[in-house]
Formats: C-alpha cells, structure tokens, sequence
C-alpha cells in the first residue's frame, strides 16, 4: 500500500464531515459548558474514541508497514500512543461541539431526552459494538456478503438501513470527512519535508480530490455492512424511531454538530500523522 491507498484507508469507518476548511478547525478548548459536556457523556463519545484510537492504530500499523517500509517502528509506535490520546480527542470534540451547536438549548434538550432514552443508550452500544467487530478485516468480510444477502431476501429491512443512511447524508458525510482527513494528512507530511520542497496548496487539493471516486466506493461498501450489524438486533419499530428522531429539526442540527466535531478531531490527527511520517521519511527525529 502506497502513500495515496494508505490516506484513503485512513478516513474510513469515520462519522465525520465538512467542508474541507471548517470553522471547528479552529475552536478553542477554552471552558465549555457543562451542558455540552453531559451531552458529550450521553452520546459516549469517550467510548467512540477509544475505539477511533483502535482503528488509527490499525491504520498506524499499516503506515509503518507500507509506507515507511517498518523503518523506527519504536519511535513509530510511540509518538502513535501520544497522537491518539483519547483524552486529548474527547477534549477537542467537545470544544468543536459546543462551538458548533452554539448554546442551541432545544437541541441539547431534545438530543439528550432521546440519546439517554433506554432505545438511544442502546443504539449508541449497538453501534460501537459493531465499529469495534469491524476492525477485523474477515469479520468486515461477513459484514458485507450479509449486507449482500439482506438487500437480496428481506428488500424492506434493507430499505429503511438506506433511509436511515440517507437522513443522516452519511455517504456524503464520511466522503466528506476522509477527504479532510486526507488534505490534513498531506499538510502534514508536507509541513515535515516529506515531498523534498513544499508541496503547493492547490497539487494537495487536486491530489486530494483526485481520490474521491475511490473514497466513495470504499465508504459505501463499508457503511452498509456497518449499519446492518448494528441494527440487526433492532426491531422495524425501534429503527424507525432512531430514524423518526434523526429526521427532526433537533436530529438533523445535532448530526450536522456532531458530525463538524468529528472533522476537528480527525484533521488534527491526521495532521499530526502525516507530520510525524514526513519526519521519519526524511530521517528526523519524531
């Protein structure tokens, strides 16, 4: 795997999106209001970035395997465990939300009465779950020719996992995100001497840009089987009503929040990787 099919790789499986310049880049990580911090609790999203540390040092591996030929794998392994702080992450998310969502008192209410129901808690378990289930490629396999044969025998439970997707603008959301992902990525690597003279702003955006077919494809073929294994244990019911909320004005000014807060949590690493892997290819220190 090259440096291009490892920074494709590297934005998969992850519920972010923006624009590729946000506002959220540059929240601060001043106070944030402990309403924001009780909805960061009731979202999980300590949990989530425990597995986002998961994924990245999965994806960590591959980089040192592929792209820097295994080179300084000690040094490699543990500027890794200091780039992927999950306290550091947490902080960073919650700043961009609170920034994002603006003190937005309805949708904080209507968020946290739904997410801290017996149904949301549950969703919220569901899906980590299955995120962590999914970090192996032969059970990602599975995931896929299931998805393959819901689609096929039951058109109607496979119909509302779109739905949902569609509500949510989860292609276009994690498409989104990987690309920024991806620029940060070769900001990075660019910042560190990784190209020999600085790459220019504009080869970086065409570069980048260049891979969204490919990110495309990849985020649809894992988004499905991901969506299904979560839900598999949901009745047609209980579904619906995750969609019913999602859809509200509250669910879809939440998902655009949470979603920005995601892209600021994974610019930053990715940035932070890509500079850590120009230093170690040029044979820095890191």
């Amino acid at each position: 795997m090259g440096l291009r099919a490892f920074v494709v790789a590297m934005g998969l499986g992850l519920a972010v999106v923006s624009p590729l310049v946000t506002a959220a880049q540059t929240a601060t990580q001043a106070s944030v209001p402990v309403e924001i911090t009780a909805l960061s609790k009731t979202l999980q999203i300590g949990p989530v970035m425990d597995v986002m540390r998961a994924e990245g040092l999965k994806h960590s591996a591959d980089l040192s395997a592929d792209l820097l030929e295994g080179q300084g794998d000690a040094a490699w392994r543990a500027v890794i465990e200091v780039i992927y702080n999950t306290d550091k992450m947490t902080a960073r998310f919650d700043a961009a939300l609170a920034q994002a969502l603006a003190g937005d008192a309805t949708v904080i209410a209507d968020s946290a009465a739904f997410f801290g129901s017996g149904l949301g808690q549950g969703v919220l378990n569901l899906e980590i779950q299955a995120r962590m289930a999914l970090l192996d490629d032969t059970a990602e396999r599975a995931a896929q020719a299931a998805w393959r044969e819901l689609a096929a025998s039951t058109p109607a439970r496979a119909d509302q996992i779109t739905r949902f997707a569609t509500v949510n603008d989860l292609i276009e959301s994690n498409v989104m995100g990987a690309l920024n992902a991806n620029l940060a990525f070769y900001r990075g690597l660019s910042t560190a001497g990784a190209f020999g003279d600085p790459m220019a702003e504009d080869q970086m955006l065409s570069e980048v840009w260049g891979q969204e077919p490919e990110i495309r494809t990849e985020t649809t073929d894992w988004l499905y089987p991901f969506l299904m294994l979560s839900y598999q244990s949901l009745s047609d019911a209980e579904l619906q009503a995750y969609i019913d909320f999602s859809a509200t004005p509250s669910g879809q000014k939440l998902n655009a929040a949470v979603f920005v807060a995601f892209d600021a949590v994974m610019v930053d690493l990715s940035r932070n990787l890509g500079a850590a892997a120009g230093r170690l290819m040029v044979g820095q220190d890191i």
